[in-house]
């Protein structure tokens, strides 16, 4: 490890690698901040990944190109995002067993439609995804400019993302809106605004968000779709929201975190060949464990969050 310390090309190598490992998290995280802000409890990020994972691959399958996947995957998360909607806010059944039962859906659904679409060339072919497109200038920094601006498309459309949800969340009207609803709805009932309007705008931007990152697995890092693809990305996804403490920029940072502890694991287990590789593979997620014990405390998540609003009368 001392040599990401004396070689310039190690220390770029690990960040770009750290970064790629991130961005799915970063997504997700994205989407769970903006829909847990409104006050909809939202545990089926993984299936939102999952399902925007094999929307991608359908779309660049049957489009040939990475811009249809990324639409249909799109499509496919925001899908997911309305049932979420239509049954925990509309139908006010329990939020968490909506999203256990959605990320359950998913990952049986999915691994169907693949046998379906894909036969038996699921696992071999190679679907077109995007290709490094550095960015003139920034991607010459020392250190930090082929991480950030070195990648693919979507890692600069990432960085672009969390300072556009702090934006949206912190800086405009629709922002003060969504964080007064998740905190007290009968309010902003009282003021004339749609609680259930502004839910269902979150939940859906927060299906798109998460199936972004699935969309980055199968358009920029593997270029196929696999059953399970996700392997829990969700669930990390919400640790970093709680980590982060409902904000986009620590959901951001606390995904780094994840995501440069899942790098060191990779590099240990390739300098440590005779050590079993499940101990490495532990190591990211046990730093998540510690981390949320340790550092967070006690996190205050918004006070309405997952509590279905009832107007009086209703």
């Amino acid at each position: 490890m001392i040599d990401l310390l004396t070689n310039p090309s190690a220390l770029v190598e690990f960040l770009s690698t750290c970064l790629r490992l991130s961005v799915p998290l970063v997504f997700a995280a994205l989407g769970g901040v903006l829909c847990e802000r409104s006050g909809v409890f939202n545990i089926a990020l993984e299936g939102m990944i999952l399902a925007g994972a094999f929307g991608a691959a359908v779309g660049a399958f049957l489009s040939g190109g990475p811009a249809g996947g990324l639409a249909v995957g799109i499509l496919c998360g925001m899908a997911i995002g309305a049932v979420l909607a239509v049954l925990g806010i509309s139908l006010r059944a329990n939020q968490i067993v909506v999203g256990i039962a959605l990320n359950l859906f998913v990952l049986s659904i999915t691994a169907y439609l693949a046998r379906i679409v894909f036969g038996g060339q699921a696992n071999t072919m190679r679907l077109n995804g995007f290709e490094h497109t550095p960015v003139p200038l920034l991607s010459d920094l020392p250190i930090i400019g082929k991480p950030l601006f070195g990648q693919d498309p979507l890692v600069v459309v990432m960085l672009v993302t969390v300072g556009a949800v702090w934006f949206l969340l912190f800086r405009t009207r629709f922002g003060l809106a969504v964080r007064a609803v998740g905190e007290a709805p009968g309010a902003v009932d009282t003021a004339g605004l749609s609680v259930t309007g502004l839910r269902y705008a979150c939940v859906l931007g927060s299906g798109a968000l998460a199936a972004m990152g699935g969309c980055y697995l199968v358009l920029s890092q593997i270029y196929l779709f696999s059953e399970d693809m996700s392997a829990g990305k969700g669930f990390i996804a919400l640790a970093a929201v709680i980590l982060g403490r409902w904000h986009p920029v620590g959901a951001f940072l606390a995904c780094l975190l994840f995501g440069l502890f899942d790098a060191l694991q990779l590099r240990l287990q390739f300098t440590n060949p005779d050590v079993p590789h499940e101990f490495f593979t532990m190591l990211p997620y046990l730093v998540t464990l510690v981390a949320l014990v340790g550092l967070v405390g006690r996190p205050t998540p918004p006070r309405a969050i997952g509590r279905p609003y009832r107007r009086e009368g209703d």
